[in-house]
């Protein structure tokens, strides 16, 4: 299977205003809405029980202020993508009442 680099989200109505604590220093999500993974510091990524063993995986870890990176576990020096915590609830809600069923 051939890695797919991740889809750079839509930016949101405030992602030019509002920029996103990373570590300790702020990122404008509107120039560059990823950052690379070390750039976070020391944080805890974490994957889902769920996830397989051939390290398919996608991981989240919580940030100072709230905000929420998503990285993929066979890459974990590369870009991490840094959502606010509303972004990352509306999402997980599409996921609970099966808005992307048709991608698995």
């Amino acid at each position: 299977m051939t890695a797919v680099p991740p889809a750079t989200p839509a930016p949101g109505p405030d992602a030019t205003r509002t920029p996103t604590a990373v570590g300790g220093a702020d990122v404008d999500r509107s120039a560059r809405p990823w950052v690379r993974a070390p750039e976070l510091g020391t944080v805890r990524w974490r994957k889902s029980s769920a996830s397989n063993p051939s390290g398919d995986c996608v991981e989240v870890a919580g940030l100072d202020g709230g905000a929420v990176a998503v990285r993929n576990s066979r890459d974990p020096l590369g870009p991490a993508l840094v959502y606010t915590r509303a972004e990352i609830a509306a999402f997980v809600r599409g996921v609970r009442l099966g808005e992307f069923d048709d991608l698995t």
